[in-house]
Parts: structure tokens; C-alpha cells; sequence
């Protein structure tokens, strides 16, 4: 009888430290990164987000999602999920006739189509060249 729970004690250890030793999933930072001829803020930004806003001044936003980063993003920044923000913008495409914002699959893509297109906003999860400007680190 002395065995069966030595056994089950040595298991349950075992099972601990193995847990322990697994690493812990890293979240990574997400840089919010506009077009060097922009000045806005981060309330701005949510808004073209979030389809509430169009226009910064005179010019036309748009912003641009990072299939690669867009749960971070998603959490972090507009507080949404992806199902939320997907019916979000369904509901703004028909009711408002607005676009969801344009899908680039990588970092690189996103920091090339934010340091080429005037209006371009963007979100990237390494550290982005000069040439753009970073409006918020999370």
C-alpha cells in the first residue's frame, strides 16, 4: 500500500517540474507605424481602426492589417477579438459602404506600404526601419 501512493506522489512531481520547465508563451511587442508625413494619436488611430474615422485634416487614412500580428494587435490595441472585429467591419461595409482595411501577410509588407502610400497606417512586431514613424509601442 506504501507503493501506490509514492507512485502517485512521484508522478504528480514529476508532472509539476515538467510544467515548470515548459516556457511560458512570449507575447510580442506590437509597433503601431504611420507615414512619415503624419501626426496623429493613438485615439485617432483606434478610430481608423475601427472604420469611426476617414480622415486626418485633409488626408484620406488608410490603415493596413498584419494577418502575421493581428491577434496582438487586436488585444492590445483595440481591445477586440477577431470574430468581434471581423463583424465589425462586415457591419460597416454595408451599413457605412466602407472598406476594411487592406491585409498584408508580413512586417516587411506592412513597413513598405506604410513608407510608400501617403495616409498609410500600419502595425508591425520587430522593431521598424527609418523611414517610418512609431506612434506607440506595446
Amino acid at each position: 500500500m506504501k507503493t501506490f501512493p509514492s507512485r502517485i506522489r512521484s508522478l504528480w512531481v514529476t508532472s509539476i517540474i515538467g510544467l515548470l520547465a515548459m516556457p511560458a508563451h512570449a507575447q510580442a511587442d506590437v509597433y503601431i507605424i504611420v507615414n512619415s508625413a503624419l501626426t496623429m494619436t493613438v485615439e485617432d488611430l483606434k478610430a481608423f481602426y475601427t472604420g469611426d474615422k476617414e480622415l486626418l485634416g485633409a488626408v484620406k487614412i488608410k490603415p493596413s492589417d498584419n494577418r502575421a500580428a493581428q491577434s496582438e494587435f487586436l488585444s492590445k490595441v483595440l481591445g477586440l477579438n477577431q470574430n468581434r472585429y471581423d463583424s465589425l467591419w462586415t457591419m460597416k461595409s454595408f451599413r457605412d459602404g466602407l472598406s476594411t482595411p487592406s491585409a498584408k501577410a508580413s512586417d516587411s509588407e506592412v513597413i513598405a506600404y506604410v513608407q510608400s502610400v501617403p495616409g498609410a497606417i500600419g502595425y508591425v512586431t520587430s522593431p521598424p526601419p527609418a523611414g517610418v514613424l512609431i506612434l506607440k509601442k506595446y
